[in-house]
């Protein structure tokens, strides 16, 4: 389980950090936001998962951990005690991380887009093609 753990913990990596770096301290507390990129709300769903799995010292501490990566991002022993928080959660609940493994996407993607006004992405929120279109809110 260790070795899933460490894999597990690579791969969410990135989105951690894209997430505090989009949410801030704020991340445990809000929505996902269509304005932020897709990796940082899938660190948002991280960070969401784990929080609910934990009893209340452990979201306290969670909860500190994000302020600390939040207030020093560039600060290596803020980042690596919010690591160490997810880790411990992962350790004691299994089902947190196949939850996680299953955030992450796996592997390279490929995402190609052929013909006249093709749109392609690997997650989209709206995409409009054509001539005279008016979007609505």
């Amino acid at each position: 389980m260790d070795t899933e753990i460490v894999t597990v913990m690579d791969q969410v990596g990135p989105y951690l950090t894209a997430a505090l770096g989009a949410y801030g301290v704020g991340v445990l507390g809000r929505a996902e936001d269509a304005a932020v990129d897709a990796t940082a709300n899938i660190g948002r769903r991280v960070l969401h998962a784990v929080w609910r799995r934990r009893g209340a010292q452990e979201r306290a501490a969670l909860e500190a951990a994000v302020q600390d990566v939040a207030a020093e991002p560039g600060d290596e022993d803020a980042a690596a005690a919010l690591r160490q928080q997810i880790k411990r959660a992962l350790r004691e609940d299994a089902e947190l991380l196949k939850e996680l493994s299953a955030l992450v996407p796996t592997g390279p993607v490929t995402v190609t887009a052929s013909g006249e006004r093709s749109i392609a992405a690997q997650t989209i929120t709206t995409a409009v093609s054509g001539d005279h279109n008016t979007i609505r809110p």
